[in-house]
């Protein structure tokens, strides 16, 4: 294989992918700063949270999968040069997500008492509801801001979501810090403080990005118009139809993560707060690979747009490669660092909590050595499935992905977990198996399609 052809390409692929790297590096990092914050005031507080932000986690990939389907379709009018057919995808594309975002709010609030009886400690579900309250609403400005964020990647302009989610990431962490440990004139308000951080920076991120899109002359054609009228049943059944698989997928994903969280929650307040720490550092690294997504999404939809499917698949491959290389580093680190790495998002001085503390550094250290082999399997797959997305490929992924988590992944964890002396650790085992099985059979299916698509045209 002359690997030349795809390493010429890393140096665009890297100038598109960085903003939005950084833009979820900074989203990512707030959430880590969170989990440092609340785990200071003990380890029950930091189950609580991860509790509340696992059904957070859940509606919000529904929100942000659903809205995933505009860049592909934005990137393709933007191949074309239709700006008709963007101004469509744009007006319609935030007016279901607006739709969307209330919705999850509405579900997530009145399901909430189902909390009580999902095996988790009385203590850690009780501090969770009024943290989950707060944080489920701010998902209404946060859905909104996706598709203002979504249409913009999809245009090629991916700066301005990154400089957006970095200030509502500084106004979060001055917020929390003033109102979890209560600083100066604020009162101690402890989680419920983390959560209105959360939700007081979305709302200055969809503000931002309002602002600052229709201040650009290049988008103000997308703008015109802007009224119920321009909502047509034929692009938002497209939208829909590109959206709802997309989602599902995210669902399957999110929610295979969100049951390791449930099941740690079985096992112990100390597993499910190690589990945090773990899945907070993973998150990170994962961060690589979901810019790479979104920059092949973008690339993949505007070859689509010109009908070029060799370069097409040159690209996407070029980013595939990318996206090995990064996890490959990340997995060396968490292996040569899984044991130091969980010292940050504890208080080791805190003799009150010593026992637990230990424990929890423990169980954190033996996840992140396995961490460190799933993220290289979850990096593969997540840029598989945004080529795929470019290519407005879904419902076969959507079917693919169900099986690789739910049918063969979870059932692992499930067992493993639950059933043999494992514990945490055979979860993510389950979790590695799971995410492999998905990298392998996407990969394959966009194989698949874009030599079907080459030979198609080269017989035309």
């Amino acid at each position: 294989m002359n690997f030349s052809k795809y390493t010429q390409e890393f140096s665009y692929n890297l100038r598109l992918a960085y903003p939005i790297i950084l833009g979820m590096l900074g989203h990512t990092i707030v959430g880590i700063v969170d989990n440092i914050m609340v785990g200071k005031l003990g380890p029950t507080e930091l189950a609580a949270v991860s509790l509340g932000n696992s059904f957070i986690f859940v509606a919000m990939s529904i929100g942000i999968g659903f809205s995933t389907a505009i860049t592909p379709l934005a990137a393709e009018a933007d191949g074309k040069n239709d700006i008709d057919e963007g101004r469509g995808v744009f007006h319609n594309g935030l007016f279901l997500c607006t739709i969307l975002g209330l919705t999850l709010f509405l579900i997530i609030f009145f399901f909430k008492p189902l909390i009580a009886f999902m095996g988790q400690p009385d203590i850690v579900v009780e501090m969770a509801k009024p943290y989950l309250d707060i944080v489920a609403f701010s998902l209404v400005p946060l859905i909104i801001f996706q598709a203002y964020k979504q249409f913009a990647d999809g245009k090629s302009e991916t700066k301005y979501s990154m400089w957006a989610t970095i200030i509502g990431n500084v106004i979060n962490v001055v917020i929390n810090y003033f109102l979890i440990y209560g600083i100066w004139v604020f009162p101690k308000m402890g989680i419920v403080g983390a959560a209105i951080g959360t939700i007081v920076s979305r709302i200055v991120m969809l503000l931002f990005m309002h602002y600052i899109m229709i201040r650009k002359p290049k988008f103000h054609p997308y703008f015109e118009n802007f009224s119920l009228k321009e909502i047509k049943k034929k692009m938002l059944n497209k939208i829909i139809n590109l959206g709802l698989p997309s989602s599902m997928q995210m669902f399957f994903e999110v929610g295979l993560f969100t049951g390791a969280i449930w099941l740690s929650g079985v096992l112990g307040t100390t597993s499910q707060a190690a589990n945090q720490i773990a899945l907070s550092l993973a998150s990170l690294t994962f961060m690589f690979a979901m810019g790479l997504s979104v920059a092949v999404t973008i690339r993949v939809g505007n070859q689509k747009g010109l009908m070029d499917y060799v370069r097409l698949q040159l690209v996407a491959r070029s980013i595939f490669l990318l996206a090995i290389l990064l996890e490959t580093v990340f997995a060396v680190v968490f292996v040569v660092f899984h044991q130091y790495l969980p010292q940050m998002f504890v208080d080791v001085n805190d003799m009150k909590h010593i026992v637990e503390t230990e424990e929890v550094v423990l169980i954190a250290s033996q996840l992140l050595f396995v961490a460190a082999f799933f993220q290289i399997s979850d990096g593969i797959q997540v840029v598989v499935l945004g080529a795929l997305r470019g290519l407005q490929d879904v419902k076969i992924p959507m079917y693919i992905t169900f099986v690789a988590y739910w049918v063969v992944g979870f059932p692992i964890s499930i067992y493993l977990g639950l059933y043999t002396d494992l514990k945490a650790t055979g979860i993510w085992i389950g979790l590695l198996v799971g995410l492999s099985f998905a990298a392998l059979f996407l990969y394959l299916r966009f194989s698949r399609l874009t030599k079907k698509l080459i030979l198609e045209k080269s017989i035309k």
